[in-house]
């Protein structure tokens, strides 16, 4: 016997599940809707089936092709127009020339069919219609059957007042090729709504046979969900078992890692290669199918979520559908009824209100709150740049795919024939991506010099000294998580990218607008030779070796399992500076590090220079651009003593000269500036204008109080070993340890907070700002920095990576500078709380 399986339902009531996919291709736990169906045909024996399709039929017919890989064979009829159930069945008629079987391809049921086709020859009957008793038949089509079996009567979707029987046509159907003859040809018909009543009116018996088993009608979300829960609880018997039981109610597929600390409370189906990390908990009935990877801390209740997604750390999803390729960053919150659609991004902390359904493609921002539901467009994209290049999570945002695009992207900026210089960090993430960057450039006809693994400033420095080199790229993992990979662009003279060339670049990924050069123009690909030779000697011309070398310093040095060493090293070496290194080895594995185990490592710098008695400590980032100091007394300094302290040393060497500073330092820096006939150039809270900074006269040295350091005189960029040999040059110079320097620091006292606010209530939020605030002294160099007297200012800026805007404080005390940044931050709630964005 043939079957015929209807399957061309848009499934309008399943999106956003649908959008993309029809209606039988939902996956329902461990496979797609009409394989459940198909499997069930097969095991009752019936292994010829005809499918109908209309809406993205190619889909289906691309998954199954001849249905040999089931042990079937399929045929496939597709419609031109919706002819309704009788109608595409009809369209079938040239394949159906005996008894055969009509079943839905998306619906879920374990119905004895041996016996429903049984009962149907038994009865010699033309239409038999297989019914079940459900509790409540308002959503169906009820069907009266006698005491004989015989159909009596349809009531289409009755209401209670009507309801007359709680047995419902259920779709499948097994007929006699001759119905096939009432039904008209092209036209749309339907069976329980046109053909039976026509039968019934002719006087045509139609036999009903009550199935016992289970069957679910999957025609909206709630079904679909209940369906789900009904196969993982084991209410639905299935040909096959799920996956592998591992106990507890809990099925997998192949490879599955699940860390011990993970606690799962079944029912429970995990596909292959899904990963749960530690302290993960999870409460069924939830189904996580394959190469999903669930991270760290994250809680999950009664929630489906389908193949190849992310869930970051510490996100609570309750009662949540994530459709495929879904990005979601840690703390996000999704409450019961939630629906993600296929690559959807979702950041940091958003919250998801109940209900909510995201279509394909939208991107939420980090701290959004979402209250209702995103069809069209975005919530809150706004750039491919952060303050870190392009950053992402490795294989989720980041793939390779999306970094040759981007590659190309940068390319169609450059003139063709021109160079780009591109290095990495030591892990396989970041050489895996920069393979995929440098694929993308010689196609738009650029040249590319592979540095390999260096330094960040030694990229910097070669970008800037080879004439041809048009821009420079650096892929590392990002110091703060080894999931995220950053990539960083940047000029032709070593600084990051300006916002225009950001824009350019935006603009030429989002509209795939590249540039293809011809097969004579297409860019080479090769090694740059000794970068890091022409960087030590270039460093070796701006420093007085002989004055550093006579001093004999004892230093303490932590790498930071970073690649300064490579080039730090030797130049020590040729200082004559004796160096106890730390964490010296390059390490893929120790390229991100916690924040607790970062500190660790500077107290052990901070005993080992106390126990030596050594000059001072110095630790780098893994990139060799942050510079963090400890003096000869084991004292670590935060960062902005370090700033001071690094600016009274340079304009004591050079009296008269500039440092340039962001604009939320404290006013101690113009005070250092006032002792050596120096002054201070404030500066945009941005590292590109740091960078900028040196372009202006007799500029001495830039800082931004997070341990970056720019001396313009060697190169405009961001560089820790240069910092740290300047460092002790003036040391030598001052002749004066470094915790003496310190003491003579005028005072600080600040204090800061976050304030949470909406991406989109910032703009207008700066505007009422400026107008609170207006009888006040206000410097707009970067947000709003409120000049309440000589000694106390509060500045108000927007995070630019970040739902929040940044409260700084500078007072005569530390007491006073907390009392005016709590005011200014309950100001700035209040403002927030009245005004509608």
């Amino acid at each position: 016997m043939k079957a015929v399986v209807m399957a061309g339902g848009d499934g309008a009531r399943l999106r956003p599940l649908t959008v993309g996919r029809p209606k039988p291709m939902v996956p329902l736990v461990n496979k797609v809707m009409m394989t459940h169906i198909l499997e069930l045909l097969r095991s009752h024996g019936i292994t010829e089936v005809v499918v109908t399709l209309r809406y993205l039929a190619s889909a289906i017919q691309d998954f199954y092709e001849d249905g040999s890989n089931l042990g079937m064979k399929l045929h496939y009829v597709v419609e031109d127009m919706p002819l309704g159930t009788a109608g595409s069945v009809k369209n079938a008629a040239a394949l159906l020339d005996d008894t055969f079987l009509v079943i839905s391809g998306d619906a879920l049921t374990d119905f004895n069919l041996r016996e429903i086709i049984a009962a149907h020859r038994s009865r010699g009957a033309r239409a038999t219609i297989t019914v079940t008793q459900v509790p409540n038949p308002l959503e169906y089509g009820a069907t009266v059957i006698d005491d004989e079996g015989t159909v009596v009567r349809f009531l289409e979707k009755p209401s209670w007042g009507e309801v007359i029987s709680d047995t419902v046509n259920t779709g499948i159907y097994v007929l006699e090729p001759e119905i096939l003859d009432l039904i008209p040809e092209h036209v749309a018909y339907d069976f329980s709504k046109e053909l039976f009543p026509c039968m019934l009116g002719r006087g045509m018996e139609i036999y009903g046979h009550v199935a016992e088993g289970y069957w679910c009608d999957i025609g909206n979300i709630e079904e679909y969900r209940r369906a789900s829960a009904d196969l993982l609880s084991g209410r639905v018997r299935l040909p096959a078992p799920i996956g592998s039981h591992i106990g507890g109610d809990i099925w997998v597929g192949q490879d599955v890692e699940i860390a011990p600390s993970a606690q799962l409370y079944g029912p429970i189906y995990l596909g292959d290669g899904v990963k749960i990390k530690g302290d993960v908990q999870i409460y069924g009935p939830t189904v996580i199918r394959d190469y999903t990877v669930i991270d760290n801390y994250n809680r999950i209740e009664r929630s489906i979520i389908w193949r190849n997604n992310y869930i970051g750390e510490s996100c609570e999803l309750r009662g949540v559908i994530v459709t495929r390729q879904c990005s979601i960053k840690p703390k996000v919150v999704a409450y019961e009824g939630v629906v993600i659609g296929d690559h959807c991004t979702l950041g940091e902390g958003a919250v998801l209100h109940p209900d909510v359904k995201l279509w394909p493609h939208k991107q939420v921002d980090a701290g959004a709150t979402v209250k209702e539901s995103i069809i069209w467009g975005t919530q809150g994209h706004r750039t491919l740049f952060t303050r870190y290049g392009v950053s992402g999570t490795v294989n989720v945002d980041l793939t390779s795919e999306y970094a040759a695009k981007l590659g190309a992207a940068l390319g169609a900026t450059i003139p063709k024939g021109k160079c780009v210089a591109i290095n990495r960090d030591a892990h396989r993430s970041s050489r895996m991506l920069k393979r995929a960057l440098v694929s993308g450039l010689p196609g738009a006809g650029i040249n590319v010099f592979d540095l390999e693994s260096v330094a960040i400033p030694v990229l910097r420095h070669f970008v800037r000294k080879h004439p041809d080199m048009m821009a420079g790229i650096h892929v590392r993992i990002s110091p703060f998580d080894q999931r995220v990979v950053d990539i960083r662009f940047m000029n032709e003279d070593g600084m990051n990218l300006s916002s225009t060339l950001e824009r350019t670049i935006e603009r030429n990924f989002f509209r795939e607008d590249f540039r293809r050069a011809y097969l004579d123009e297409i860019g080479i690909i090769e090694y740059a030779h000794n970068p890091v030779d022409e960087y030590i000697e270039d460093f070796l011309h701006h420093i007085d070796v002989e004055q550093i070398r006579q001093a004999r310093l004892t230093i303490v040095v932590d790498y930071s399992h970073g690649l300064a060493a490579d080039a730090l090293a030797d130049i020590l070496t040729t200082l004559g500076v004796d160096v106890v290194p730390l964490n010296a080895r390059v390490e893929e594995t120790k390229l991100a590090m916690l924040e607790e185990e970062f500190m660790a490592n500077q107290q052990r710098v901070s005993q080992i220079v106390r126990s030596l008695e050594a000059d001072v400590g110095i630790q780098f980032d893994v990139g060799g651009e942050k510079l963090f100091l400890i003096d000869e007394q084991g004292n670590v300094l935060d960062n902005i003593t370090a700033a001071l302290l690094m600016s009274e040393l340079a304009l004591c060497a050079n009296p008269g000269h500039t440092v340039a500073a962001l604009v939320h330092l404290p006013k101690a820096l113009e005070k250092i500036a006032d002792r050596h006939d120096g002054r201070v150039l404030r500066i945009s809270n941005s590292m590109q204008y740091v960078m900028l900074a040196p372009e202006e006269t007799k500029l001495l040295l830039a800082v931004d109080g997070a341990g970056n350091y720019i001396f313009p005189d060697f190169h405009p960029a961001v560089d820790g070993l240069m910092a740290a040999v300047r460092l002790l040059e003036y040391m030598v110079r001052r002749q004066l340890p470094l915790s003496d320097v310190i003491r003579n620091l005028p005072p600080v006292h600040m204090a800061h907070r976050s304030v949470p606010c909406p991406w989109e209530a910032k703009g207008k939020l700066m505007r009422l700002l400026r107008g609170h605030y207006r009888e006040y002294k206000i410097d707009t160099v970067d947000g709003l920095k409120i000049l309440l007297s000589d000694d106390e200012w509060v500045h108000l800026i927007p995070n630019p990576d970040k739902p929040f805007f940044e409260v700084a404080a500078e007072a005569t005390s530390t007491e006073r500078a907390q009392v005016l940044v709590a005011t200014y931050s309950e100001q700035l709630e209040q403002l927030l709380a009245s005004t509608p964005f």
